[in-house]
């Protein structure tokens, strides 16, 4: 009678044990030294995962604060705008040319931003650790979020990456099987630029059983000539409310099935940031386009 509540409380000491030695093993994990391989193929090494972190990227802003750093953040793009707190941080322009002195004045242990950035090399001549990382592709995601867990001492990157298939695969099955097959046309911006299939917006398309009218040889974004979207006849458009206004009479696309029939979906200024974001917000993105493909009210 007396074997169950001993071994009860060897279980609870040894639990408190093994509590106690990751408590004591954390601040040495802490300054443990982090190393990545960047975009540019550059090493980027740290004494100790950094502690004040300056992102030119929403979608490095997101993936920082979805991995549990978020306070570690000083400063971030214009555009950086979730979750909520991020909105009360300093400002330093925009991510591809951002305000080089407002980003020293942050003192940053660490700086991510994309490849497209232009103050890259200013940057590193000033002395701060820069780290280029730009997803494009959902392999891509896959991989910066190892990175930027690696950089962060944070091991949450491989659970967050699972928890977002499952999501994908969830919006996935949401969608009827007689919407399935569907020619989309998703405008990114009007350029008009376009999500064509080998980006991550196209490849979740895939996933959510459409087909992309802008092939993956045209590249992941690429600026179309607007004829091309009317020859391509879509039964779907998918569009921003920052960029639909107006698109009905542009020559031409009156005739457009999509337009026809009345079959936009115009998502909100809101919305669009979860679609064209490649981070920890793509599930919800898949739910938006299922929503779309299915017919359903476009719930914010």
């Amino acid at each position: 009678m007396t074997t169950w509540p001993l071994l009860r409380t060897g279980r609870a000491l040894r639990a408190a044990f093994a509590a106690l030695l990751l408590a004591a093993a954390a601040p040495a994990l802490l300054a443990a030294p982090v190393e990545v391989v960047d975009e540019r193929g550059a090493t980027v090494r740290l004494a100790q995962p950094p502690q004040r972190i300056v992102t030119l990227l929403p979608s490095l802003t997101e993936t920082v604060c979805v991995l549990g750093a978020c306070e570690r953040l000083v400063g971030v793009d214009r555009y950086s705008n979730w979750p909520a707190p991020v909105r009360n941080l300093p400002q330093v322009g925009g991510g591809i040319d951002p305000n080089v002195e407002a980003v020293v004045a942050l003192k940053p242990d660490l700086v991510l931003l994309a490849k497209s950035s232009r103050v890259v090399e200013r940057l590193e001549a000033l002395g701060l650790k820069v780290a280029v990382l730009e997803p494009k592709t959902q392999a891509d995601v896959e991989r910066v979020m190892a990175k930027v867990g690696t950089l962060l001492g944070q091991p949450g990157a491989p659970a967050l990456w699972q928890r977002l298939q499952g999501e994908l695969d969830a919006a996935a099955q949401s969608v009827p099987p007689a919407r399935r097959g569907q020619r989309v046309y998703f405008e990114v911006n009007n350029g008009p630029y376009a999500a064509g299939e080998s980006s991550f917006m196209g490849e979740t398309l895939t996933r959510l059983g459409a087909r992309n009218i802008v092939p993956a040889a045209m590249g992941p974004f690429p600026k179309l000539n607007p004829e091309f979207v009317v020859r391509a006849d879509p039964d779907l458009i998918m569009v921003s409310v920052r960029s639909a206004a107006g698109m009905e009479q542009r020559p031409g696309w009156a005739g457009i099935r999509a337009v026809r029939d009345g079959r936009i979906c115009r998502f909100s200024a809101a919305q669009a940031d979860v679609l064209v974001r490649p981070g920890p917000r793509m599930g919800e993105a898949a739910r938006l386009m299922a929503d779309c493909l299915a017919g359903r009210p476009l719930a914010e």
